[in-house]
């Protein structure tokens, strides 16, 4: 049995806006990792590091869509391998919901906790810069533990 995790969020933005920040380098390193390169179209790979060679994710883009992006672990920390990452878009209620799952987890690891909590800060910090905010971008992010040195 595998298991995932789920956040939910509504921005006041844009479809096409939230979608930037999602498939640009130089949106994704406006709210996860100021470090951040490759290639963000589809069969594309991307790196994310936060700070050193050995804090360093990398992913493979396996689809791009108005309403969908899909990646796949292929570099970082061992329990994100073979996961997928997936930012859903949907217009509700006058906003741009996104919907972010990354499911494969082999098993419910303290990891797991971490991670979810974590990517709440960073969506929390993307809808603050799209709403005329600032983000929580690495490495200016919002400190949850000790595993985040």
């Amino acid at each position: 049995m595998t298991t995932a995790i789920h956040q939910r969020i509504g921005i006041r933005a844009p479809q096409t806006e939230v979608l930037r920040t999602l498939t640009t380098v130089d949106g994704l390193a406006s709210w996860w990792t100021t470090d951040t390169a490759g290639d963000p179209t589809v069969g594309g790979k991307l790196t994310f590091t936060f700070g050193s060679p050995e804090r360093r994710a990398s992913f493979e883009v396996l689809e791009v869509s108005e309403d969908r992006v899909l990646w796949r672990g292929i570099g970082g920390p061992d329990e994100w391998i073979d996961t997928t990452f997936a930012f859903d878009l949907a217009q509700e209620d006058g906003e741009t919901v996104l919907t972010f799952t990354n499911a494969g987890w082999r098993e419910a690891v303290p990891f797991i906790g971490h991670c979810s909590t974590k990517w709440a800060t960073f969506f929390i910090g993307l809808k603050a810069l799209l709403e005329g905010g600032r983000s929580n971008t690495y490495p200016d992010e919002i400190i949850i533990s000790s595993w985040d040195h």
